[in-house]
């Protein structure tokens, strides 16, 4: 292996133990350092619960938690958590969070102790397997992960592709979509498909995999997310593809179940014989529990071949009767039948599950899930990988490391993987990033957006892509006025901002006196009480105006401000950091950008990527809370200012408070 490369492996896995132990530290020390309550508030705990089993489903069981107050919390269906009488650092029960719902939480868990049903907290836990999965890959590099490598390290020149001519299954892709996957199919290595904010990435995806699927090609098809997994799964579901999902069944969309392994396997001609063996060993499990035993008390340093010599001879020793040694000696010759069948329902249940594997099409999985044993029993031609932008290097070589060539989509102009250790820096430059910087000729850029109003999307095309992305006919001239909503009213101080016809707003903050940030004592994060006042009123009218709850998203690039805005704002409304809301949208968002100081201080919202995020969620219209004396001290923020005055609607928060 080339010296180089050798160097970048390890410098990768000690950049992998440097974050998994950041994150795990940092979820201890926040266990440590707050009480139960506290982390309740931040939406990391639920306290005070009890739980009985509703269910099981796929080799585990449904243990409903819940009690009489309503539940807010951050804890989240697919989150791993970790069940506790009180503290969590001295508790190994971990489940997977099923379903939520005003009032309980519902967790799979392999097995349920008497204790873990009442008075109990379920705490949001840090994932530990991810990282060992990463670790694990590095150490197995097949070739294919070793050249995806050296063409990032330019090691290895890539291969120049053509364009594959196609008749495509979606009549409706536009020019774009058509040429990525043109080019993408003749690409003999690998190919970068650039999808900017709502420009149908996961639609090209999904006729890419039909397309190679019909040249004979085998498909392994990932995500760093499951939301993003379930997408193009819907996409594929109604196809005439063979598809399988693969994970914890509970981190998939209950609409999909049909298409995971493990509802496969229920369906499977050999599933009978599984079952049966699985009822024997369960059955043989019980009727060992009836006897002793044999635990080091009651064996005083006897062998299992000892005591069932014994039994056959009916008699005691070292002062243990002979009931005990015959009850034992029952206990170990069950135990050994138990282990037999169980073992035998192992082999039969890897036997099905490399039979449905081995007949897939497709095999969908996130790519820390793409580790998983059962992946290796099929072959892969090639691994085509969603959210390739907001993965990690160690994460999307699992996928890569399967499979000859690979196709990454995402977009690197948005907001890269986010790395908790200030150590491990260096993991948010993406393979992504990394190669379509070092070969753009080697990609293709998605320019028609099916998101957004083209007066929303003017100002993001224009400073992140060149002016490229345009807007589909559909959505060029769409408002909330087409969704039904009201107009304001006629002399208020709001109407300027709540007009549906007025579709990019910015509130001005600057000429208000109290309009600085502040921060709360021991925190690294701001709050902005005139600008969280503000979006409460925005949103507040919004509502009165006939918009839903659930079509209001409030972002902010700042956890404090999340917290501040979110307790004076009524249920319904997501209120998100810029973070959390990457690949999502909503009709009307209202954005709080918190900064503003005499020293013209702008913090993180230097990173752009998030500014991008944040810009390109909104599908109706967009209000803009925010200091411009502040933000002006960078030029991106001062072109925005620049073109919502020149082009938009730009109010004086004076005018309103």
């Amino acid at each position: 292996m080339d010296a180089v490369l050798e160097r970048f492996i390890s410098r990768l896995k000690e950049l992998v133990e440097l974050e998994r132990k950041a994150e795990i530290e940092a979820m201890r020390r926040e266990m440590r350092r707050l009480s139960g309550r506290e982390r309740e508030k931040l939406g990391r705990a639920i306290l005070d619960l009890n739980g009985k089993v509703v269910g099981e489903e796929l080799g585990y069981f449904l243990v409903r938690y819940g009690r009489d107050g309503e539940i807010k919390t951050e804890i989240g269906v697919g989150d791993l958590v970790v069940i506790s009488r009180g503290d969590p650092l001295r508790s190994d029960l971990v489940g997977t969070v099923v379903e939520k719902g005003k009032r309980f939480i519902t967790v799979a868990l392999e097995t349920v102790p008497e204790w873990a049903l009442k008075g109990v907290r379920v705490d949001l836990y840090a994932n530990d397997i991810t990282f060992r999965r990463w670790l694990e890959n590095l150490e197995n590099l097949h070739e294919s992960g070793k050249k995806a490598l050296e063409f990032y390290l330019g090691l290895r020149e890539p291969e120049k592709g053509e364009e594959v001519e196609f008749v495509p299954f979606d009549r409706n892709l536009n020019e774009s979509q058509r040429r990525a996957i043109s080019r993408a199919l003749g690409s003999p290595d690998f190919f970068l498909i650039h999808g900017p904010f709502g420009t149908g990435k996961t639609r090209t995806l999904a006729e890419l995999i039909r397309q190679e699927v019909a040249r004979g090609h085998r498909v392994l098809a990932t995500a760093e997310s499951n939301v993003a997994v379930d997408n193009l799964v819907e996409k594929l579901v109604g196809s005439d593809l063979r598809i399988v999902r693969v994970g914890h069944p509970s981190r998939v969309s209950r609409a999909l179940h049909e298409t995971t392994l493990a509802y496969l396997i229920t369906q499977h001609e050999l599933y009978g014989e599984l079952r049966d063996l699985r009822v024997m060993a369960q059955t043989l499990k019980e009727k060992r529990d009836t006897f002793t035993r044999p635990a080091p008390k009651y064996r005083r340093g006897l062998s299992d071949r000892e005591i069932l010599r014994l039994a056959e001879k009916g008699i005691g020793v070292r002062g243990v009767p002979a009931r005990l040694i015959r009850e034992m000696a029952e206990w170990i010759r069950l135990n050994e039948r138990v282990g037999k069948v169980f073992e035998d329902a192992r082999r039969l249940e890897e036997r099905i599950a490399r039979d449905i594997i081995e007949r897939a099409d497709v095999l969908l999985t996130t790519n820390s899930s793409a580790a998983l044993e059962v992946v290796d029993y099929g072959e892969f031609d090639v691994a085509v990988i969603d959210e390739a932008s907001q993965a990690t290097i160690p994460s999307v070589l699992i996928p890569i490391n399967r499979a000859k060539r690979f196709i990454l989509a995402g977009d690197h102009k948005q907001l890269p993987p986010t790395i908790l250790s200030e150590r491990a820096k260096e993991l948010s430059k993406t393979l992504f990033e990394g190669l379509i910087e070092r070969y753009p000729w080697k990609s293709e850029m998605l320019t028609v957006q099916y998101r957004m109003n083209e007066r929303l999307m003017e100002f993001p095309s224009r400073e992140f892509y060149e002016g490229r992305v345009v807007a589909d006919e559909s959505v060029k001239n769409i408002t909330l006025a087409d969704l039904g909503v009201g107009d304001p009213e006629k002399d208020g101080p709001w109407k300027d901002v709540l007009e549906p016809e007025n579709v990019l707003v910015f509130v001005d903050t600057a000429a208000l006196e109290n309009r600085f940030e502040r921060q709360r004592r021991g925190s690294e994060s701001r709050e902005n009480p005139v600008e969280a006042e503000l979006v409460k009123k925005a949103v507040d009218g919004l509502l009165e105006m006939g918009v839903k709850p659930e079509w209001v998203g409030v972002i902010t690039p700042y956890d404090d401000q999340r917290d501040l805005i979110g307790s004076l704002l009524p249920d319904g409304v997501e209120v998100k950091t810029v973070d959390g809301y990457q690949g999502r949208e909503k009709e009307a968002i209202v954005l709080s950008l918190v900064r503003s100081n005499e020293l013209g201080e702008i913090g993180f919202l230097k990173d752009l990527r998030r500014l991008n995020v944040a810009l390109t969620r909104a599908k109706r219209k967009l209000i803009l809370v925010g200091d411009s004396s502040t933000l002006r001290t960078h030029p991106t923020y001062e072109r925005l200012i620049e073109f919502v005055r020149k082009r938009e609607t730009t109010v004086d928060a004076k005018t309103l408070v």
